[in-house]
């Protein structure tokens, strides 16, 4: 399916199996940032399925060459009020416990395989919560690609973002050491059995923290 942005006309290419059958899709479109809406797919008269939606919304230039090719700019489709996590952990035991507490919590996951596949993820979107190891793909880990990334982000896009790191080398919920590495909780492998109990209570202490800087937004 081919898609343009209202408003910087920039064409994308996305395949029609990333896209929810029975439910709408939003995106953001990577140049400008604004907000598209893709409706469900519906049955055309061939049988195949056809982007319910008014036809000056799409264009199907084939000789584009330049647009979204979707095989090598991940993109994340979630429902409208949706919450999106990004997982950053190697050790698969870690990651069996996580991602049941993030299913339940209604976490619309992606699981990175090492950092270049996180840094590309998060060039494309902005996640509600981002959990990583300190030592996912990086020998040192004052050397984290993910951590140095998310520590230079722009604070406008980074203040959105409960970021947590899992660790050995401090304790869980030590708040010196979280403001030392620029994360917002610190989660250690001992304590990962309760990360459910650990994480909503960050998040509680996160919503507070920014509680009267949202009001005075709105």
């Amino acid at each position: 399916m081919e898609i343009i942005c209202e408003s910087c006309q920039s064409k994308f290419r996305i395949a029609d199996e990333k896209l929810p059958k029975d439910k709408t899709a939003f995106l953001k479109c990577p140049k400008c940032q604004n907000r598209i809406s893709v409706p469900p797919l519906s049955k055309g008269a061939d049988g195949a399925d056809k982007p319910d939606l008014e036809e000056d919304f799409f264009s199907f230039d084939e000789d584009e060459s330049d647009g979204y090719e979707s095989s090598d700019k991940p993109f994340d489709f979630v429902e409208e009020e949706g919450k999106t996590a990004l997982l950053c952990e190697s050790d698969p035991m870690i990651t069996k416990t996580i991602t049941p507490v993030l299913d339940v919590l209604e976490y619309h996951i992606t699981e990175a395989k090492n950092s270049r596949e996180a840094l590309k993820n998060m060039r494309y979107h902005n996640y509600d919560l981002i959990v990583v190891n300190e030592y996912f793909d990086a020998k040192n880990p004052d050397a984290n690609g993910v951590l140095i990334y998310l520590e230079r982000l722009n604070m406008a896009v980074r203040r959105n973002i409960f970021l947590t790191m899992i660790t050995r080398r401090f304790r869980t919920m030590d708040n010196m050491a979280a403001f030392q590495k620029s994360v917002n909780m610190i989660v250690n492998v001992d304590n990962i059995a309760d990360f459910d109990k650990i994480l909503r209570r960050g998040m509680a202490d996160f919503g507070i923290f920014y509680q009267a800087y949202r009001d005075c937004l709105a």
